[in-house]
């Protein structure tokens, strides 16, 4: 189908998204210089606790305040990650780590950190270790830990470790008991992915219902990709029905119900919208003109409408002049009423040279046959042989004709 060729464009930007919604959150990294300045003056001022993002979570906060002796450090590497210097974060963060003084917490806030600017300088690989160390060092509040969590997930996946991401988002969902809506749906991308397309389609439910009038129609596309791969045909077509009618201008939209259209054996409404788009002048690539006659080469009494798409793509160049089209269009000629031998004729002939076998020069000399064109239908079969075909037997028939 047409809307499998957007299928790894769509899952990038899916991840994509979700990634960069990821930030750093712990509370106390934020407000240390502040609670530190406080302090300093004598005064009982506290800083505001942030939001605990997870107020269902099965997990305990630890309770572990950055060390002292570390203060310093800390506050260092915070301002530089804050001033955007990525490498130099990422060096006092490793001199945290590896300093035996630092506690779980001193050494969770510097790999979270680390990990974000190993992130941004697009280094996956050291992002994915520095999360897994801050996981496993289990210092920061729930907000950084579970959010660390779900970026490691979504890493794995975005690196083809589809497997390893969803077991991590497993573990993230179990823990967290987390129902965003944008983190349900990578789960589901994830289940897609592995071509667990029937446990893909609950998730997928849950992410749109959750997001309501903010699910986005991308979203949306994946759930009607994952129903037409498990074979939900008809709830796919409903899916693509309700994208289309909120985005009829959307020429993705329009082409992706075409081709559920064409999946459910609904030719008449395929064709229907594409000919709007072709008469609209909105179909202007290779794919989109092929998609078009196709569809209409599987509609009874269509074979005008296809000649007329193809010849139009030849002479504007979008379609190229391959054993495809020429076989289509010879088709359509034959088939067509009243009956184009001679321009069918032509057209196979532009086929033949360039098909695989010599199945298609076979087909010609039997037409030129049929027309009473021997000698030419003798030398079509002759092309036949030479290029190799099932049934010799027919080809030196028409090559033995008196």
């Amino acid at each position: 189908m047409i809307f499998s060729n957007h299928k790894q464009a769509l899952l990038t930007v899916l991840i994509a998204t979700a990634i960069g919604g990821v930030m750093v959150t712990d509370a106390v990294a934020q407000s240390r210089s502040a609670d530190r300045n406080s302090d300093r003056r004598g005064g009982k001022q506290s800083s505001a606790k942030a939001e605990a993002l997870y107020p269902q979570a099965t997990r305990a906060e630890p309770d572990i305040k950055a060390s002292p002796k570390l203060g310093k450090q800390l506050q260092k590497m915070i301002d530089s990650y804050n001033e955007q210097k990525l490498p130099e974060t990422r060096a006092l963060a490793d001199e945290i780590l590896a300093n035996s003084a630092a506690n779980a917490y001193d050494k969770s806030l510097a790999a979270q950190l680390a990990a974000q600017a190993a992130y941004q300088t697009d280094d996956n690989a050291a992002a994915k270790k520095y999360l897994q160390q801050v996981l496993d060092l289990g210092g920061l509040d729930n907000n950084g830990h579970f959010q660390s969590m779900v970026m490691l997930a979504q890493l794995q996946i975005q690196d083809d470790e589809t497997a390893v991401g969803l077991a991590t988002l497993d573990k993230y969902f179990a823990e967290s008991k987390s129902t965003k809506p944008e983190e349900l749906i990578i789960k589901g991308q994830a289940l897609y992915q592995l071509e667990r397309y029937q446990d893909a389609i609950p998730v997928l439910k849950q992410a749109i219902a959750g997001a309501g009038a903010d699910a986005k129609d991308n979203w949306r596309q994946l759930l009607m990709a994952a129903m037409s791969e498990a074979g939900q045909t008809g709830e796919a077509v409903a899916e693509a029905e309700a994208i289309a009618k909120r985005n009829p201008d959307d020429k993705k939209a329009q082409m992706n119900l075409a081709s559920m259209y064409m999946q459910a054996d609904q030719m008449d409404k395929a064709a229907g919208i594409m000919d709007t788009l072709y008469k609209s002048g909105k179909l202007t690539d290779e794919r989109e003109y092929k998609q078009l006659y196709s569809i209409y080469a599987n509609t009874e009494n269509k074979e005008k409408e296809v000649i007329t798409v193809i010849n139009d793509g030849l002479q504007k160049g979008i379609l190229k002049p391959d054993y495809q089209v020429y076989l289509a269009l010879a088709q359509a000629y034959y088939y067509s009423d009243p009956q184009q031998a001679d321009k069918a004729i032509e057209a196979w002939q532009k086929a033949a040279p360039l098909s695989k076998d010599g199945e298609t020069y076979l087909n010609l000399a039997r037409v030129l046959h049929a027309e009473g064109r021997i000698p030419e239908a003798k030398t079509a079969a002759q092309q036949a042989l030479a290029k190799g075909v099932k049934n010799q037997a027919d080809a030196k028939k028409i090559i033995n004709l008196k």
